[in-house]
């Protein structure tokens, strides 16, 4: 497995395993120019080089050009070009009042819930507002767990990392570890199937162009009654993944892997739930309270992290440049003071996916600068309201499905 990296060829084959970003994400550009991710990923490059130097097995040959053809080498120097300004800009580095107040948001919420319960008694109405502001505390905890995953919030790498664990471990019951496996992929190669975990949804599920939703129509796979999905979705989708799933599976992540500090943190977050509720509601009514919680956050995070990508193109990597990359995998949703706190600010996906570093506080300063690129190249620059973002998922779902099912019954 080699990859290039500023004209220099690196031999990746063994230490893709100890990649601290996962073996997976990094092997996804074996054979590939990997310059521009290797830029929008690391914070401190000249460390991240010292590591890189053993691995280095070579210069492209003098004749060999810089930009693969699959790639827009005038796009590619523009883009290249907008990330300086940026930088000169200042718009990587982060507000730190900004995380602090969003951080304390999320705690008085938090407390805010359990002085219901210990005020108001347990009985359904503040039982029921109890759940949804643990809902919300998920909800947030969510979006503040993905700045420090992404290193927007602090200049040294391993600082984000260990406020990162807290975050998502304690305040979340989930590891790090297990959201920088499968979520650094999606930003390598998003909506590219195979290497997107997140649109590797078959078999309950498929999406995609005609080319790739025929594939399985043409060899008869049917694991589900793909035309009905849009349907379906609405049963097995947001209410169903959390809850059913995700809740469960990490566990199964943290201890295969033998990450037993995250495991750690994930016990926290359970033993501090369970402490501070079970006095009030007893074993089932703790239970309950744990799943309706869960369900109330499946539910938003399912719709507002889908909202952006299952709308758009999903094929196989075509190997274009990254600005290419994430603007056909990528829409944005109109910014509002609630999009934006509703959404975590990933109603600003496009600007997010092509500078996954940057505070996100910065989005909406980057955004013109995004729109001129696209409009001199000719690049569509989606961004559409909230409601019709969800109802675009519907649609997709509703497409994909027609499409498998002719190619199952005429191919």
């Amino acid at each position: 497995r080699w990859l290039v990296i500023d004209r220099k060829v690196y031999d990746i084959s063994h230490f893709c395993r100890r990649h601290p970003g996962g073996s997976r994400v990094i092997s996804h550009y074996a054979g590939q120019d990997a310059t521009d991710p290797f830029i929008a990923f690391h914070l401190d490059k000249a460390l991240v080089r010292k590591y890189m130097n053993p691995l280095l097995i070579g210069e492209l040959a003098p004749d060999q050009p810089s930009f693969e053809p699959s790639k827009n080498k005038k796009l590619v120097e523009d883009f290249r070009e907008l990330r300086a300004t940026v930088e000169k800009m200042g718009l990587l580095q982060p507000n730190h009042a900004f995380f602090i107040l969003y951080l304390c948001h999320i705690l008085v919420l938090d407390v805010a819930a359990w002085l219901i319960i210990w005020y108001f008694g347990a009985s359904l109405v503040p039982f029921l507002f109890s759940a949804v502001l643990l809902g919300t505390v998920q909800a947030q905890a969510g979006w503040l767990q993905h700045d420090f995953g992404h290193l927007s919030v602090f200049s040294k790498s391993r600082w984000n990392h260990w406020v990162h664990k807290f975050v998502i471990g304690h305040l979340k019951g989930a590891p790090a570890s297990w959201w920088n496996h499968l979520h650094f992929q999606h930003h390598a190669k998003p909506n590219c199937f195979r290497k997107d975990p997140d649109v590797n949804m078959h078999p309950l599920f498929f999406l995609g162009d005609w080319t790739l939703i025929s594939l399985l129509g043409v060899q008869k796979k049917k694991f589900m009654p793909y035309n009905h999905q849009h349907k379906y979705f609405f049963i097995i989708g947001p209410p169903a993944l959390v809850p059913l799933y995700f809740q469960w599976y990490v566990f199964y992540f943290a201890v295969q892997r033998k990450q037993w500090a995250d495991l750690a943190w994930m016990l926290s977050f359970y033993i501090r739930f369970f402490l501070t509720y079970l006095p009030f509601l007893g074993v089932k009514g703790t239970l309950g309270l744990h799943m309706l919680v869960r369900f109330i956050e499946s539910n938003w995070f399912v719709w507002v992290t889908q909202m952006n990508h299952i709308p758009m193109h999903i094929d196989y990597d075509k190997n274009v440049d990254w600005f290419s990359t994430q603007l056909q995998a990528t829409c944005n949703v109109h910014q509002s003071l609630f999009n934006d706190w509703f959404s975590g600010h990933l109603n600003f996906q496009i600007e997010h996916h092509l500078f996954p570093t940057m505070p996100r506080h910065n989005y909406w300063k980057v955004a013109p600068l995004v729109k001129s690129l696209c409009a001199k190249h000719g690049i569509e620059y989606q961004c559409k309201p909230l409601l019709t973002a969800f109802a675009d998922i519907v649609h997709s779902l509703k497409d994909s499905g027609e499409l498998w099912l002719d190619a199952y019954l005429h191919k």
